[in-house]
């Protein structure tokens, strides 16, 4: 299965601490160019700078590599993604979808979800009201 990722999924992991949910869901996840510059070279991305070039090379990537899945949170990106008809899951996905397969827990997934909020993720209540529906917890945002 190939994988993937623009740059915020991997910010958004990183910042809640479990980014090795990638390597357990996937093996292997491939990066762009530009979204690899984005998390080593740019000290910005800390704030969540949008960099439009690494959405764009995910989806050209994607493409080039005959993909199976695209890890992508922008909204923009989303929406050409699906206008593409690429297979994408953002990064509340993957945590519902961790919890599904038993690598993580309800509770871990709050941790999660609290994490990223607390570090300027930016997720609406509608998705983090959603994740938490799913791992079964009443955890209002």
């Amino acid at each position: 299965m190939i994988i993937i990722s623009d740059t915020t999924p991997i910010i958004s992991l990183l910042k809640a601490d479990q980014l090795e949910l990638l390597q357990k869901l996937y093996k292997t996840v491939l990066v762009p160019r530009a979204v690899y510059r984005e998390l080593t070279e740019n000290p910005a991305y800390i704030k969540e700078a949008e960099v439009i070039k690494g959405e764009s090379e995910a989806i050209i990537m994607y493409d080039e590599q005959k993909a199976d899945l695209l890890l992508m949170d922008e909204h923009k990106g989303r929406n050409v993604a699906k206008q593409l008809k690429v297979r994408y899951i953002g990064t509340a996905g993957i945590l519902m979808l961790a919890y599904d397969k038993g690598i993580i827990q309800a509770s871990t997934v709050k941790e999660c979800i609290d994490l990223m909020l607390a570090n300027g993720i930016r997720l609406g209540k509608n998705i983090c009201n959603t994740v938490m529906v799913h791992v079964g917890l009443d955890g209002r945002y």
